[in-house]
């Protein structure tokens, strides 16, 4: 099942500065083992400035500003963020900002690797050329030969996967991807034609009684209860919830095409929309459930001084800061 490669968040970059940072592959629930805002359940404070700011590139760039330009170039993206006009950034405001920033920066990945990708620079990638970049070779497997060594055998398949998404992002007779076709085959949850080979990718791998369905059973996987213990696992508590209450919308017991894409597809606007309203939570002096630009810059230390942060990436890309954006 095809999976968006996870950047981890996004800076939240002073907050806005973006802040925030693009999400895991899936969002986590708070408290998760795994989640590193809340490790064991506990807030860690550092993960909001770890979040909102981007990497030693980026703070070695910050750092380089003066302190005027670092407030002015905050201050426009504050204005920026601010579509009304009002002089306060609502949590829609933020959230709204946080999504556009997650696809700015996975698009602008995307034309990275599609220039590292394209070997001989003719702005086509081919099947051989993802290949070699992939796996300094070229790999050819047979779709009908199941291979005896179990590793193997689930490379084959999902090299075979990459290959179906390869070709279905191809929507021409030209061989090899353009730019525009390589940004659908890293991230087809950003473009619309491939959203239901996403689904199908998932049905084929999670239905597994072939109903058009993913249940509670087959969303688990191969899980089985340890005869022994008396109750499931935390993860499988957290699974079942998930399951439940964020993915079966119409609460049947099992998820349609449409539930399984928000299971499949990280939900950056989930995603966006907590991080947004932790940032008021952190921000908001005077409790009034959105920020000024007093109250961010009053807070901006916090998040942008400090030797555990990463400066967050919009300070110094133009994209955010430039006024005719």
């Amino acid at each position: 099942m095809w999976r968006r490669p996870g950047p981890g968040r996004l800076p939240l970059l002073g907050l806005l500065l973006l802040l925030l940072g693009a999400g895991a592959a899936g969002a986590r629930g708070a408290g998760e083992p795994d989640d590193p805002h809340y490790p064991q359940g506990e807030h860690r404070a550092d993960y909001d400035r770890e979040a909102l700011l981007g990497g030693q590139a980026e703070a070695d760039e910050y750092e380089k500003l003066s302190p005027e330009e670092q407030q002015k170039r905050l201050k426009a993206i504050i204005k920026k963020i601010d579509v009304d006009s009002d002089g306060f950034l609502t949590e829609n405001e933020l959230s709204t900002w946080i999504q556009m920033s997650f696809k700015h920066y996975a698009m602008q990945e995307a034309k990275q690797q599609f220039v590292e990708y394209d070997k001989n620079s003719d702005g086509v990638v081919t099947w051989g050329e993802y290949n070699i970049q992939m796996y300094d070779r070229v790999i050819d497997f047979d779709e009908n030969t199941v291979l005896d060594d179990a590793e193997e055998e689930s490379f084959r398949q999902l090299h075979l996967k990459d290959k179906k998404r390869f070709e279905k992002a191809n929507q021409d007779v030209v061989p090899g991807l353009s730019l525009v076709e390589f940004i659908a085959f890293e991230h087809p949850e950003e473009v619309d034609y491939m959203t239901e080979f996403v689904i199908q990718e998932a049905l084929e791998e999670h239905d597994k009684n072939g109903d058009g369905f993913v249940s509670l059973e087959e969303f688990l996987g191969d899980y089985r209860r340890d005869p022994t213990a008396n109750e499931d696992p935390e993860w499988i508590l957290v699974e079942k919830d998930r399951f439940v209450n964020d993915y079966d919308k119409d609460g049947d017991g099992r998820l349609d095409p449409q539930e399984l894409l928000s299971w499949v597809v990280p939900n950056n606007q989930g995603i966006a929309q907590e991080e947004a309203l932790h940032l008021i939570e952190e921000m908001d002096l005077n409790s009034d459930a959105k920020l000024s630009e007093p109250e961010i810059i009053e807070n901006q230390d916090l998040f942008l001084t400090s030797e555990a942060t990463d400066y967050g990436r919009q300070l110094h890309d133009e994209h955010f800061y430039h006024d005719e954006l």
